[in-house]
């Protein structure tokens, strides 16, 4: 990772992040069967954000320096109480709070939104080097949704 600076790795990222999911950015064919598949390129750097289901999902991203990869991230998550929330409605409400998250200029926990009647939250420990997260949506208190995620630098 000496190569690439790590604040200009965190900077990409979050421009990443804003411009695929969050922006309704540039979808790629499905490399998987069935899969989502999200890219963001910008000189040297390509981001690549795959993911599978709708309600419940798992995903991977993965951002490439100089066609070298060079960091990686995966995710799972799922609607815990879909009578009370719904698949549309959590992708609202991350959508909404991440975009906020993101104009901040960082990507990683200590963060809460509110849309309506519910509450994201996200914590973190670590940084873009190695970091684990979770992310919840609440209503009315109880945690309706909820994400798992981890990852950091990967070395060839």
């Amino acid at each position: 990772m000496s190569h690439v600076p790590t604040q200009a790795l965190h900077d990409f990222i979050v421009r990443a992040k804003q411009a695929t999911y969050v922006g309704d950015g540039l979808t790629l064919l499905p490399y998987r069967l069935g899969s989502h598949d999200l890219q963001f390129s910008d000189g040297d750097w390509t981001y690549h954000d795959s993911y599978l289901g709708e309600r419940d999902f798992i995903g991977q991203e993965v951002i490439y320096h100089r066609r070298h990869i060079v960091w990686g991230m995966n995710y799972f998550g799922h609607i815990l109480q879909p009578d009370r929330i719904t698949a549309a409605q959590a992708g609202q409400v991350i959508k909404a709070s991440l975009s906020r998250m993101y104009r901040e200029g960082r990507f990683l926990g200590g963060f809460a939104h509110s849309v309506d009647d519910f509450k994201y939250i996200d914590t973190s420990e670590g940084d873009v080097l190695f970091f684990q997260g979770r992310e919840w949506i609440e209503r009315e208190g109880v945690r309706v949704y909820e994400l798992v995620y981890h990852g950091g630098v990967v070395q060839e």
